[in-house]
């Protein structure tokens, strides 16, 4: 397909997601950045928040705790901490990753720690 490329989102028990998309929103540590079909080749790390994996009109949220990224002209690899498909999330499993934000704020030491915390609070909340 022209204009597509492929995705991964990996966590360490198993693949979330493999096909090819058109466009992919990815929370990266310095900013949210939108990935597309021969895109320059960029290595990042992630914060809490949403992907969004478009493939035309269809659209895949997945909600990630962290990790890193790496992007070429032909593909994107996410490899997450941990992540879930938002879709499937119900209300206890918000709760718990709120539990879990809530958590890693209070254990904070330093400003990053304490942002990235806040960060998910807040996409969590919006859920």
């Amino acid at each position: 397909m022209a204009g597509t490329f492929k995705f991964e989102l990996v966590t360490p028990e198993r693949v979330l997601m493999s096909s090819d998309v058109s466009e992919v929103l990815v929370p990266g540590a310095d900013g949210d950045f939108t990935v597309y079909a021969g895109h320059a080749p960029v290595i990042s790390t992630l914060r809490p928040g949403v992907i969004v994996a478009k493939d035309g009109a269809k659209a895949t949220r997945l909600y990630v705790r962290g990790g890193f990224c790496e992007v070429a002209p032909d593909s994107l690899t996410v490899l997450a901490e941990q992540a879930s498909d938002v879709e499937r999330m119900n209300a206890d499993a918000v709760a718990g990753e709120l539990k879990a934000a809530e958590a890693a704020l209070a254990a904070a030491t330093t400003d990053d720690a304490r942002w990235a915390a806040n960060t998910a609070i807040e996409r969590l909340k919006a859920l």
